[in-house]
């Protein structure tokens, strides 16, 4: 697997794969360097994950997806990885993300060293458990 910091070329994968993101703020993000790919050996996109930052001083993982065909293999753990190195190399020292309570992406991230430090709950949504790990 490769992972790349997201291109203008790579607008149309985002707009059609994410939908949970404004299409006026995939250009911005892609600029800002908030979106990544990931590629398989084939260089295909397999799948993505986006960033922003909580309280605008500490990166938040706001969104990670693997193509059905690549998951359970390592490569979510390889893009957490390489997301927390990119964000230590970027000089912070926490990360944080998010996972609803009814996901099985929970024990995932405590699986990566991620504590619980706080919840969510909006009207007629699940928990939505909040996670941040020093780097």
């Amino acid at each position: 697997m490769r992972i790349i910091a997201a291109t203008d070329s790579h607008y149309e994968y985002i707009r059609e794969h994410d939908k949970h993101i404004l299409e006026s703020l995939i250009l911005p993000k892609i600029k800002g360097n908030e979106i990544y790919i990931l590629e398989n050996e084939e260089a295909n996109n397999v799948g993505w994950m986006r960033h922003s930052y909580f309280w605008d001083n500490t990166p938040f993982m706001n969104m990670i997806w693997i193509d059905e065909t690549y998951r359970s293999k390592g490569f979510g753990k390889k893009a957490v990885l390489f997301w927390e190195d990119e964000m230590k190399k970027l000089g912070f020292n926490l990360v944080m993300t998010s996972s609803l309570a009814n996901e099985g992406a929970q024990h995932f991230y405590r699986k990566l060293g991620y504590r619980d430090s706080g919840s969510l709950l909006l009207e007629d949504e699940p928990l939505e458990i909040i996670f941040t790990k020093n780097i």
